[in-house]
């Protein structure tokens, strides 16, 4: 099969702070899993980023600190790459917009447009603080947004509704700096015709099929808007400056010349590797598949702007998608470093280890709505599943080889029905696994390597090689050899989750660094009887409450914990005899298949596995989880409810599911292994 060419890149983050993790849930993390997971594929890949580190963000942090910009972007560029380092961040070159070979890539870009009469001058109204002597750039200026009356809107978008801005239209302006009421005047800026290019940019976006209704959706609502003339220059000294006579004061607008950091880093990649023309094959060659992750608030500039000046200049291809994600907010909030709530990664990386931070991350990755990372759940997440399920599994498959088969990877002899179902499993994750992360289902991804280490847990269990150790040497002996075989498969299909961790697993088992295309054969038995195996580690600690407890405290501001109204509940109902109680009959089940019930938009129809009875249940849950998501899963449903037809479809019980006070579904399950059958109560 004919290598991919894959070109991946992040939103280049400001170099005016230190990122928190939400910015890595929304276009680091993400970005890095489908990355290394190509890389196993076989394919070719780059994977690019870099600091943006001109614009208004990094002035403003120079002013506050009372420093240079120059100042602010070394502190911040190195201190971001050290902590993405850390996290296991695995970009090809990560690069900064200071650069002389960004200025000169964005320059060349820029006079390009210029030369060939795209860009048009026009004379302007801007504002203009008198006290500061200054003309003010988008970010100086705040005020009350025109579009739904949020009081904190920066002069270029409001955080709370998406919509871009000018200084211009914010209601109630007042400069950033002194807070006075800027007055206007003219000046002139080089304007580029968004408009002139929005056929096409609707025909390019028509084409995406397969997007995230989230940026097919806010893309239509530009469009039917339609696109404006946007000024391309800023009346700033920090920047680059603008390579057109007349206009020597002025620097090139950030928001222009920034997504052409993703250029410009390729570029000095390609030096870097001896192979300086190798950027033009990513960015000019049509048989690239290039893939721009970001957070949501960046579409605009990646399904818009950035196409729109790649179709103007000619030759550069377009993203295949744009996987933006949702916020990812910190414990019920966004992120806030001024109300001091949350943690940057640099500081999270000073206290716990990457993996547990990963896993937790990618498993409430806010692919579809926003979701939260919590302190409690981030414990319990490492405890209850990478703890007690991956490494429990793990540590006791290598402690039985290693205690009563010489620490030798065992023969595989005498295979039994059991064993062969597990031998299926193993040989049908890969692809299973695969089929989510090319939809850019991270989270089900993960999901599916878990039930895949749940799976060898059950499989270990009902083997029962203690005793078989005894009874049957033969069968123990095949039992170990295949659990053997999916702790390889597990260091093979997590590596892009938890690449620390998967190289420990390798480790014990003595295996190299995976080969490119390693990821097709991970479903095949492929290790070597007779081969030593080392003595078991452990790969995840506990995290106790007296580790957490005081991070609480230090990062999620209890102030403001206290300050926070408590979450209506819903009045308690008449009270019942426990007899009646004990007619209500809850069983644990789990879920064999799972899909969308046609013409419903609130509807899936689930197969479920009641010991030896298999059921149909039909549940309104369809806006809070994709089908993908539940196959596998164990969950809860009241069993001996009235069967009723909905759409048709004969239910079968009923799911239980707790509701949050903002209409948010979750299913109950069981938080250690129970069969299916079980009964609650």
């Amino acid at each position: 099969m004919k290598k991919r060419r894959i070109l991946i890149t992040s939103a280049l983050p400001y170099a005016n702070s230190n990122q928190h993790l939400g910015n890595v849930a929304g276009a680091y993390l993400p970005a890095d899993i489908f990355a290394r997971y190509q890389r196993l594929k076989g394919n070719e890949v780059l994977y690019i980023c870099g600091s943006d580190e001109h614009g208004v963000p990094v002035t403003i942090s120079a002013l506050n600190e009372k420093t240079t910009p120059k100042t602010i972007i070394d502190k911040y560029h190195f201190e971001n790459k050290e902590a993405f380092e850390k996290l296991g961040i695995s970009f090809d070159n990560y690069s900064r917009t200071s650069s002389a070979i960004h200025h000169k890539t964005a320059q060349e870009f820029f006079l390009d447009l210029f030369q060939k009469g795209i860009l048009k001058e026009k004379i302007d109204k801007q504002l203009y603080c008198a006290k500061d002597n200054m003309f003010l750039p988008d970010r100086y200026v705040e005020g009350t947004c025109p579009f739904c009356d949020n009081p904190d809107a920066r002069g270029d978008q409001c955080e709370k509704c998406g919509n871009m801005l000018t200084p211009e239209t914010i209601k109630n302006p007042k400069c950033k700096i002194c807070g006075s009421v800027p007055e206007v005047r003219q000046t002139k800026h080089l304007f580029f015709p968004f408009g002139d290019y929005q056929k096409q940019l609707e025909e390019y976006i028509a084409g995406k099929k397969d997007w995230k209704d989230n940026v097919l959706q806010y893309c239509q609502g530009w469009f039917k808007a339609g696109l404006e003339d946007r000024a391309v220059t800023r009346d700033m000294e920090w920047g680059i400056k603008v390579p057109v006579e007349g206009y020597e004061d002025k620097v090139i607008y950030v928001w222009i010349e920034a997504v052409l950091g993703y250029v410009s880093a390729t570029k000095e990649w390609a030096i870097n590797t001896n192979q300086p023309d190798k950027w033009k094959e990513f960015w000019q060659d049509e048989e690239t598949e290039y893939f721009a992750f970001i957070g949501k608030d960046n579409i605009v500039f990646h399904c818009i702007i950035m196409p729109a000046m790649f179709m103007a200049r000619g030759g550069y291809v377009l993203p295949k998608n744009v996987p933006a994600n949702e916020f990812f907010n910190f414990e019920g909030k966004k992120f806030s470093k001024s109300r001091n709530w949350g943690i940057t990664l640099k500081e999270f990386l000073e206290i716990l280890p990457p993996d547990p931070l990963r896993y937790t991350i990618a498993i409430n990755m806010p692919e579809s709505h926003d979701t939260d990372f919590y302190w409690a759940d981030f414990q319990a997440r490492n405890n209850n599943e990478l703890a007690d399920i991956l490494g429990n599994f793990v540590n006791r498959t290598v402690t039985f080889a290693q205690n009563y088969f010489d620490g030798k990877v065992p023969d595989r002899t005498k295979i039994s029905p059991i064993d062969e179902e597990a031998i299926k499993n193993i040989k049908d994750a890969p692809e299973k696994i695969a089929a989510l992360f090319e939809r850019f289902k991270m989270r089900d991804g993960v999901i599916e390597i878990m039930n895949v280490a749940r799976m060898a847990n059950k499989y270990f269990n009902d083997s029962e090689p203690w005793k078989t150790r005894k009874s049957d040497i033969e069968q123990c002996s095949t039992t170990i050899n295949i659990c053997l075989e999916i702790v390889r498969l597990l260091s093979l299909v997590a590596d892009p989750i938890l690449p620390f961790t998967a190289e420990r697993m390798r480790n014990l088992l003595n295996i190299e660094k995976p080969e490119e295309g390693s990821w097709d054969s991970a479903g095949e038995l492929r290790l070597s009887i007779g081969s030593p195996i080392k003595k078991p580690e452990i790969l995840f600690s506990k995290i106790e409450d007296a580790t957490i407890e005081p991070l609480v405290m230090k990062f999620s501001n209890p102030n403001s914990i206290a300050e926070k109204p408590a979450p209506k509940v819903e009045p308690i109902k008449e009270f019942i005899t426990i007899d009646e109680f004990k007619n209500i009959d809850i069983r644990v089940v789990k879920v064999l298949e799972c899909e969308k019930v046609p013409k419903s938009n609130k509807l899936l129809k689930l197969k479920v596995k009641l010991g030896k009875e298999e059921r149909t249940i039909v549940a309104g849950i369809a806006q809070h989880y994709e089908p993908e998501q539940l196959i596998g899963k164990t969950i809860t449903i009241l069993a001996n409810l009235e069967y009723a037809k909905l759409m048709g479809i004969e239910s079968q019980g009923m799911i239980l599911a707790a509701k949050s006070t903002d209409g948010k579904l979750s299913m109950l399950s069981p938080d250690k292994e129970i069969h299916d059958g079980g009964i609650v109560g």
